[in-house]
Formats: structure tokens, C-alpha cells, sequence
């Protein structure tokens, strides 16, 4: 038998970061390395393509437990659960409270009412809104666009009046003021500071917090991850600094405030985002000489984002979700809403939410996500993207400071600026097809075609702003809108007109004609276009005539660039009205524009741009 203590590999010599490097630059050939395989995030900074041991030597915090001070590891120090929630729209007291009480034995342990006025709330409608509730079993959260705390009062007096445990009670109310300025444009000079007296009444709800910072506003406006991590601590500070200075202790203070983030598809970086806001977090409130480590602790609230979420193809919503979800659980959310894949374009279905809970119930039951404290511990990769980030968004929330602070900053329009840049980038890569929506502007299902009559306000960006708004607001959207508004207008239009066809005319070399034929065909469905692939054709006159056959309005020239020269102009003489478009870029692009062809499509084009000159061409 084999000595149970022998060390594996001991026959094998440690490879050395420089041996990995000249095998890899070997393998490369010539290629540029940081061109190959480094990536340069939206973030602003590198990803290696692989990490080692050496690369944590410099990362201080390695060496404190879950649980411990800066928290970077995660607020628990035996687990990793968190808090299933699911949203409600509170139209009426007793259906809500007759649907929260159904979802409560469907796996929800975390309620959100979402109020359309708090003002108007009696504490005998709150009654009536928790009737049978056990609130010291379920997180309960009251969101309400309004700044007014009167919510938070009547809550905080609900539980006291009723046979709970204070301390048992987990609950938020998501007062911000300072989100509700940077939608609609308005700050009354003391909204922060009027959040002092709905502190001090609700202070007996030790795990009451009821101010809230609302990151998704940022990540839903196209803001990177470095600017929605930024600027949300910049506002937290914001909350810190005015409340102190009001009269309450950091204590009070920082113990009252619950983050809310957006989370994307961008699954390592999202992980280790979350990881980096409780760093900085506790860095922060500790600068404000707290009397407790445990009120540097960062509560953070993760909701899928909207802004990638999609109409065509939703199903697919169902995997961003998932993926999503995994990151926020992995990076340590305290709890965690999944958004139904139906819920950007119609009412919420039972089946669409009860899908939605279960995506949290799987990651629990059946991959275990919850049981093991700072999950993603150990990984060389992870803990240098969460470095990376503290450093980006740490040089980002001092610029904020040096403006005086988040709403001096915003007054100044310098955080609308930073991410309306950050959206026009990464809008300009959704339109070429740089950053991917499947289904939407890569790969679309060509059957697909909706009948559902839609406002254009479903493709246009959430313009809350008020009427005298005293600055530039954040205006939510979609990155998918632009490509929908697109697609929907041919949907309209083919209601009452033949739907536009885009033909492959497939000819030459098999290799070439085979994959530009795929890229095109991907690449005109994603207008709404019904396209027609072909095997090949042994003649131009062969292919041009299926091609009349078919009633093509477009003939897309599919072949090698060393064919081109040749076959293009021989198309162009046997078409008609129908437009010719060639597929790629060949050498002889300008001797055949000499020659009156004009349209040509490849994987530079921007394809946006272009479907909707296609568009006006057909008169759509």
C-alpha cells in the first residue's frame, strides 16, 4: 500500500512564471501577448490571462477570517445564506398581503412592498399589509419613490405595539433622497438632514435600516462596475458626513444605510464587486472613528440588472439571471431579488415568478452556494479582480470628494458625464457586436416575431426627470433597446407588408461561402428580415434566379475575397431593383465601388447603423 503521506508531484520540478511565459509566447507565434490574451475591462484596467500565488503577495486584508474587519470575506462567519426576495407592487393592502403570505410558503424570506406614495399609509393599512406576517421570520422591505419616512415610522411603531422581539426583526425602508435627486433633478436643501428624526424614532429596530443607496441606478444607466461601486460609496459618504454633522453618532449612522446593487452578466467581476464594496465600506466608516467594527459591516441588497434583460428571445433572461444570481450569492449578498424574464415588457406571470424563486431555491437546494463562508476564497483570479476594483473605484470616490462630494459632484454634472461616456462606449460595442445579447444582437431567432401591440416607450430610455429639475438626470435604459426598436419596426411593418427577404447567394470556395452565408443571415435577422441560406450554386445565373424566385429584396454575395472580382459584377448585371450586398471585405472592395457597388458587410461593420440604412432603403 502507498504511503498515505506521501506529497503528490514530488517527482515533478515547481514551474516558474517565467517558464509558463516562454511557452506561452511560443504557442503565440508572434502575436502580440498583450493584444492576445490580455483584456482591458470597461473598468480601466488589465486582466492577465492567469494568475499564481506571487500575485497575493501585496493583498494585506488575506489574512482576516470571514466575518472580520474590513468584511471583505463576508459579513458571516460560518455560512454564506442569504435572503430570497420577491417584490410586490401594493395596489391594494389585503391582495398583497394575501400574496405575500402565498409566496412565504414558496421559499421567500425576504418581502418587498413597493408603494407608489408612502404618505398616504395608515397604520391600519400597514396592519392589514402584515396581518399574519411572522416578521421576525421574514425581511421585511418598504420601497417607495418619495422621500418621506412616514412608512418607516408606522413600521417601527407596528413592531414595537406588536409581540415581537425587536432585536429578531430584519427589515429596510429604502429612504434616498439623494437617489430620487439624481432621477428627477430636485434636492430640498435639508432632505438629508430631516433623515435624523426618522432615525432616532425607529432606533429600538436595532436591524432597521432605513436608508437606502441605490447602486442599480448606475449600473442601469450603462455605468461600469468601477463607476456603480464609486459612486454609491460616494453617496453613502454623503449620507455619513451630513447625518453626523446633524447630530448622530457614526454609529446610528452607518448602521441605518443598506446598499443596493445592480448586478450584470459579468460574472467574475461581479463577484468580486461586492467583495470590494465591503472593503472600502468598512475602510470608510471607520474613518469616522466608530465605537464598533460591526458598523462598518456593508449591507448590500443585489437585484438582477434591467439593463441587459431583453424582449426578443426572453427566455434567454432566464440564463443572464441565473448567472447573475450566482455572482451576487457568491460575492456575499445579504439578500438577493431575482427579476422575472418577463418583467421589462408585461405584468409579472405566476409562472415567470415562481421561476424566478426557484432560481435562487436551486443554487440552495441543489448546489449548496449557501453553506460555505466566502465561497470564492482561494481564487487567484477573483481576489486580484476585487484588489483591482479597490483600487480603480477607490481613486474614483476621491475625485468625487474633491468636487465636495457626491452632490456637489452631481450638480457639477461630473457623474453624469463619467457615465454617460461609459454608456456611449459600451452602446457603441452592443452595435458592433463587441458585447453580446443573444438573441438580440447576435444569433436572433429567426422565427421569432412579436404581435403584441408596444408604446415606443418600452425601447426608449426612463426619463423621470421633473419638470423643473436643476440638473442632468440618470436616465435608465436598455442596451437592447436600440436593436428592438429596430427589429420591432419590421414586425409593424411586415403586418400589413410582405416581410423583407435577405437572400444568400452562395457561390465558390465552401469554406468562405458557408461562414459568410451563417454571419449574414445572423446579421440580417437581427433586423426582422426573413433570410434564406443556400448550399451553393454552381452558376451566377443559377443563384440569381432562385433568388428572383424567392421575391429577394436583398442578394447577399456569399464567397471568397479571390472570387469577388469576378463574380459581384457579374451579379450586379442580372439583378434588378433588389440590393446587392457583399459579405466581407475583399482587397478589390475599391475597384468594384468604381463599378457601383456599394454594400458590404463584415465583422467591423457597425451592424446598427447599417440595418437601418437597409431599413430606409426598403421603405420601412
Amino acid at each position: 500500500m502507498a504511503d498515505k503521506k506521501q506529497k503528490l508531484f514530488n517527482d515533478f520540478a515547481p514551474v516558474t512564471t517565467d517558464e509558463w511565459e516562454a511557452k506561452i509566447n511560443a504557442d503565440l507565434k508572434g502575436r502580440d501577448y498583450e493584444r492576445a490574451l490580455v483584456w482591458k475591462t470597461y473598468e480601466g484596467f488589465k486582466v492577465r490571462p492567469y494568475y499564481r500565488d506571487e500575485n497575493l503577495k501585496e493583498l494585506n486584508y488575506l489574512d482576516t477570517l470571514p466575518g472580520e474587519f474590513p468584511f471583505v470575506r463576508g459579513n458571516k462567519k460560518t455560512d454564506n445564506d442569504w435572503l430570497v426576495r420577491q417584490n410586490i407592487f401594493v395596489t391594494d393592502f389585503a391582495e398583497a398581503n394575501k400574496k405575500a403570505l402565498e409566496i412565504l410558503g414558496k421559499g421567500v424570506t425576504s418581502l418587498g412592498f413597493l408603494f407608489s406614495n408612502c404618505n398616504k399609509i395608515t397604520k391600519p393599512d400597514l396592519a392589514v399589509l402584515l396581518k399574519d406576517i411572522c416578521l421576525e421570520s421574514a425581511e421585511i422591505n418598504l420601497v417607495c419613490p418619495t422621500d418621506s419616512s412616514n412608512c418607516a415610522k408606522l413600521f417601527a411603531e407596528y413592531v414595537s405595539e406588536g409581540k415581537w422581539n425587536n432585536e429578531n426583526v430584519i427589515a429596510s425602508a429604502s429612504i434616498d433622497p439623494i437617489g430620487t435627486f439624481i432621477l428627477k433633478g430636485k434636492l430640498d436643501k435639508n432632505a438629508v438632514a430631516r433623515l435624523k428624526p426618522a432615525i432616532e424614532k425607529t432606533s429600538q429596530l436595532s436591524n432597521f435600516r432605513i436608508v437606502g443607496v441605490h447602486g442599480k441606478f448606475f449600473a442601469n444607466s450603462g455605468s461600469s462596475i468601477v463607476q456603480e461601486l464609486a459612486f454609491s460609496l460616494a453617496q453613502g459618504a454623503e449620507y455619513l458626513t451630513q447625518l453626523t454633522d446633524a447630530g448622530l453618532n457614526i454609529d446610528e449612522v452607518a448602521k441605518s444605510i443598506k446598499f443596493n446593487f445592480g448586478i450584470g452578466n459579468n460574472y467574475f467581476m461581479e463577484i468580486a464587486k461586492l467583495r470590494a464594496a465591503r472593503l472600502l465600506w468598512a475602510q470608510i466608516v471607520k474613518s469616522y472613528n466608530p465605537v464598533s467594527d460591526d458598523s462598518a459591516k456593508l449591507i448590500a441588497h443585489s437585484e438582477t440588472n434591467r439593463f441587459n434583460k431583453t424582449v426578443y428571445d426572453p427566455y434567454v433572461n432566464m440564463l443572464r439571471t441565473q448567472t447573475e444570481t450566482m455572482s451576487a450569492a457568491l460575492g456575499g449578498a445579504h439578500s438577493i431579488t431575482v427579476l422575472p424574464f418577463d418583467a421589462i415588457f408585461e405584468e409579472t406571470t405566476e409562472f415567470s415568478e415562481r421561476i424566478a424563486r426557484n432560481q435562487q431555491a436551486l443554487l440552495k437546494e441543489e448546489s449548496y452556494l449557501d453553506k460555505i463562508a466566502d465561497p470564492s476564497a482561494g481564487s487567484y483570479y477573483i481576489e486580484n479582480l476585487t484588489a483591482s476594483l479597490v483600487d480603480e473605484a477607490w481613486k474614483l470616490f476621491l475625485a468625487v470628494q474633491e468636487k465636495g462630494g457626491f452632490i456637489a459632484a452631481f450638480k457639477e454634472s461630473f457623474i453624469q458625464n463619467e457615465i454617460k461616456e461609459m454608456a456611449a462606449k459600451r452602446d457603441k460595442n452592443i452595435a458592433l457586436r463587441r458585447e453580446n445579447l443573444l438573441g438580440t444582437n447576435q444569433f436572433p431567432n429567426f422565427n421569432e416575431k412579436i404581435d403584441t401591440e408596444f408604446d415606443g416607450s418600452l425601447f426608449e430610455a426612463v426619463d423621470l426627470a421633473a419638470d423643473d429639475a436643476e440638473v442632468e438626470t440618470l436616465k435608465p435604459y436598455r442596451g437592447a433597446q436600440a436593436f428592438e426598436s429596430l427589429r420591432y419596426t419590421t414586425d409593424v411593418y411586415s403586418k400589413e407588408n410582405k416581410r423583407p427577404v435577405a437572400f444568400m447567394l452562395t457561390i465558390g470556395n465552401l469554406n468562405f461561402r458557408k461562414a459568410r452565408a451563417q454571419f449574414s443571415c445572423n446579421f440580417f435577422a437581427v433586423a426582422g428580415f426573413t433570410v434564406i441560406d443556400n448550399n451553393g450554386f454552381a452558376t451566377v445565373e443559377e443563384g440569381v434566379a432562385a433568388a428572383k424566385k424567392a421575391n429577394a429584396d436583398i442578394v447577399v454575395v456569399c464567397s471568397s475575397d479571390d472570387e469577388y472580382a469576378e463574380i459581384v459584377p457579374n451579379v450586379a448585371e442580372q439583378l434588378d431593383d433588389e440590393i446587392l450586398v457583399v459579405a466581407g471585405a475583399p482587397a478589390c472592395r475599391a475597384e468594384l465601388e468604381e463599378k457601383g457597388i456599394t454594400n458590404f458587410i463584415n465583422v467591423k461593420s457597425n451592424i446598427l447603423e447599417e440595418l437601418k440604412v437597409y431599413q430606409s432603403k426598403l421603405g420601412i
